[in-house]
């Protein structure tokens, strides 16, 4: 089986990491990802992953409901990155994986900081590298800091995990018409609102030519058949 990408982005939000919990972890989910993750290393990818914090803390969201002054609520929501990252690091080595975590925020007991071509090393010696709290900076999403990471460590394509089974026309959990789109271009997402990651990530990757993959991450195999070339989800190029 050959893999169509050599080096990867994988973006998952934080309310993938919720599973069945109403808040926090559900360390099954990690497991489920750190298994679908081994899998596509072992076919040769070099994997790096970008996490949200959602499952613990919104920023934006916060600073809204209880007045909270935006700067800090992004900087608590870029801490709430690094647990599900730890989370998420620790189900991979319980999968006998070598990975490392990389943060834009330096803690240098918990992670170690978010250096570009330290994080290139680390990928060509195969460990998987997890980068958390986003950009390091307030007012940037972490679907920001995915397209950033991607472009800044050259990788092929950038894969946004979600709980559907990639962009629709409106929330298909409310709207029971709601179209999947195959194949969209930049533009499509930014123009028709699609909410499926902000305006900015989607410029970068414009401006970059990064092709963009939306897709089920809770659907066991899609993720390595994405990889093997397989059209899965939307994409966005």
């Amino acid at each position: 089986m050959k893999s169509k990408y050599k080096r990867i982005v994988f973006k998952l939000s934080g309310e993938a990491f919720l599973g069945k919990e109403s808040h926090g972890i559900d360390t099954s989910v990690c497991a489920h990802l750190a298994k679908q993750v081994k899998e596509i290393a072992s076919l040769g990818v070099e994997v790096a992953m970008v996490v949200g914090g959602g499952n613990i803390f919104r920023g934006a969201f916060r600073s809204k409901e209880f007045e909270m002054e935006r700067t800090v609520a992004d900087y608590m929501g870029m801490l709430a990155t690094v647990l599900n990252g730890l989370a998420l690091q620790n189900a991979l080595e319980h999968q006998g994986m070598s990975s490392r975590v990389m943060t834009a925020i330096e803690m240098h007991e918990i992670a170690e900081p978010y250096i570009r071509r330290r994080a290139i090393r680390h990928l060509e010696k195969k460990r998987v590298v997890i980068f958390v709290a986003g950009t390091g900076n307030p007012y940037f999403t972490t679907d920001t800091a995915a397209a950033l990471r991607s472009i800044e460590i050259n990788a092929d394509v950038l894969l946004k995990g979600t709980k559907v089974d990639g962009v629709y026309s409106s929330d298909p959990f409310k709207a029971k018409g709601a179209k999947l789109f195959k194949k969209l271009s930049y533009m499509d997402i930014i123009s028709k609102e699609l909410k499926i990651m902000d305006s900015t990530a989607v410029t970068l990757c414009m401006e970059n030519k990064l092709p963009i993959v939306v897709f089920n991450f809770m659907n066991r195999n899609n993720l390595k058949d994405i990889i093997i070339g397989k059209k899965i989800g939307t994409i966005v190029c």
